[in-house]
């Protein structure tokens, strides 16, 4: 008898414990009402609805809960934002409050943690480094001082094409050409050096960022399953420190290498080697902030070497990638590859090449490369971390939660866009559109984010991207198989940046009356 009232006194407790847990969950939730969100299961959370791309899993569960929902990557809070009104709460009106970016594994132990620029907490460190970026790294008057190595590597990568066309060798895999322009872009904008076989230190941190890339985009359980934080179950930590110590042996070695050409150039004229009259590498410029006893902030060597990395990074991959998925456009749309050779022999005619100037005066050629940035954005994902409680869209977004803006949805809206999986420049050309930079300030179009957080590189990339896919679309004729109605493969792969699970591998053939001009 004893025994049935303890336990009929031990279910009262439970039923009064569960009837008040309710009731305070309910409270809470009309108080803190979070956004929609599916089914979560224990430990791994939403991981069950994830497919290998992201952006599409994303895109798919805001077509039946809305576009800001809550969910869980194993123990960890995200939200998802998928419209542009949505997005613009976030990144505006609420900006100060989702100003950082979660650091993950890899981050820390590849990047130099809070050394690293990139994902370093929104501070007096990253405020320096912004305006350091922004004035004098990859301001105008550098990117000018710099446009020669450019020009002379696309120069280069035209001429590798053409020798590929007369040989006829017959497909090209433009894919592997692009990264290679885009990593000598870099590695000799940044350091002076030219990744090539003659080059062994610029060709081996060519292939190290290149690991480094897939690191950063390999889903890591010790990130996201909280009692998996202090373990190693996937093996990755061995490789972030392996990647890590790579980097800096050949990082610190190019340093050493600039050091004494610096002490060297200042022993011969007897003072400071940083005259105006001399065209600095990003390193170079680093060094000199570095050393500079008046300025703001002091740079450490990790803060150096974290930074290149991060212009390797963000620099290299990304620009090949939205040249090659141009290309793969213009190459199903014949149509707007003939309208955009006419516009650019118009313009400049076939007795020289492309140049950077001549880009504002190409209207239909920007309209294609902001079509290929809304439908291919390189980071159709872009991540912060709130500081501090706040409302977005009348739900409760509690600190430490972490935001994914899901830029590639945003740009397929049919909301803001006409027949939004179409590529078609010419929705660029009219009046409205027109205006639309790729800035951050119109919410509907952000490929390379928005505030204070925006990439900073956007000018460079631009210029890139631009010069390059004029001079391809001048100097070249691209075919896909024999050509009779063949169609390039637009499908994506899984990873961190948006690029094509099957390279773009064509024939050239080159334009006979430009030929010459790839030559020299």
């Amino acid at each position: 008898m004893a025994d049935l009232k303890d336990y009929s006194l031990l279910f009262l407790i439970v039923l009064t414990s569960i009837f008040l847990l309710r009731t305070m969950l309910s409270r809470n939730g009309r108080t803190h009402r979070l956004p929609p969100s599916p089914l979560r299961l224990p430990i791994i959370g939403h991981l069950h609805l994830f497919g290998p791309i992201p952006h599409q899993t994303f895109h798919k569960l805001s077509t039946i809960y809305g576009p800001l929902i809550h969910i869980y990557i194993g123990s960890v809070p995200y939200v998802i934002a998928s419209s542009a009104e949505i997005a613009k709460e976030f990144l505006k009106t609420n900006e100060l409050s989702f100003s950082s970016r979660p650091q993950t594994a890899a981050v820390h132990y590849i990047t130099y943690g809070s050394a690293d620029f990139s994902f370093a907490p929104y501070g007096p460190y990253w405020k320096f480094m912004k305006k350091l970026c922004m004035s004098e790294l990859l301001g105008g008057r550098t990117l000018e001082q710099l446009e020669h190595v450019r020009r002379e590597e696309i120069h280069w990568f035209l001429h590798s094409l053409l020798v590929k066309s007369n040989k006829g060798e017959g497909l090209v895999d433009l894919h592997t050409e692009l990264i290679r322009l885009a990593n000598n872009v870099i590695t000799r904008m940044a350091m002076n050096r030219r990744c090539s076989e003659l080059d062994n230190d610029a060709e081996q941190i060519r292939e190290l960022v290149e690991d480094i890339v897939e690191l950063v985009g390999k889903f890591n359980l010790s990130d996201f399953i909280w009692f998996c934080k202090n373990l190693d179950l996937q093996g990755f930590r061995k490789r972030f420190e392996d990647a890590h110590a790579k980097y800096d042996r050949m990082i610190e070695k190019i340093i050493k290498e600039h050091e004494e050409a610096r002490k060297s150039s200042k022993d011969e004229i007897g003072g400071d080697a940083s005259g105006d009259h001399e065209v600095k590498d990003i390193l170079h410029i680093l060094l000199d902030i570095s050393e500079d006893d008046d300025a703001e902030m002091r740079l450490s060597r990790k803060n150096i070497k974290a930074f290149i990395l991060n212009i390797f990074i963000a620099g290299t991959d990304t620009s090949a990638i939205t040249i090659e998925w141009a290309l793969a456009e213009l190459i199903n749309n014949q149509p707007i590859l003939e309208k955009a050779r006419e516009e650019i022999d118009k313009v400049v005619g076939k007795n020289r090449l492309v140049e950077e100037t001549d880009i504002p005066n190409l209207p239909y050629l920007q309209a294609i490369v902001k079509e290929t940035l809304r439908l291919h954005p390189t980071a159709p994902l872009t991540m912060r971390e709130s500081n501090k409680d706040c409302n977005i869209g009348g739900y409760h977004i509690p600190a430490k939660t972490r935001l994914f803006v899901n830029i590639w949805a945003i740009g397929r809206d049919p909301k803001h866009w006409e027949n939004p999986l179409e590529f078609n420049p010419d929705r660029f050309i009219g009046i409205e559109l027109s205006k639309l930079d790729m800035r951050g300030q119109h919410f509907q179009f952000i490929p390379f984010g928005s505030g204070r957080r925006g990439c900073p590189g956007t000018t460079l990339a631009l210029q890139v991207v631009q010069t390059a896919l004029a001079t391809v679309i001048q100097c070249f004729d691209l075919k896909i198989g024999d050509g009779a109605n063949m169609k390039v493969d637009m499908t994506e792969a899984a990873g961190a940046t948006l690029t094509k699970a099957h390279p773009l591998i064509c024939t050239l053939i080159a334009r006979p009356e430009l030929s010459p001009l790839m030559i020299n």
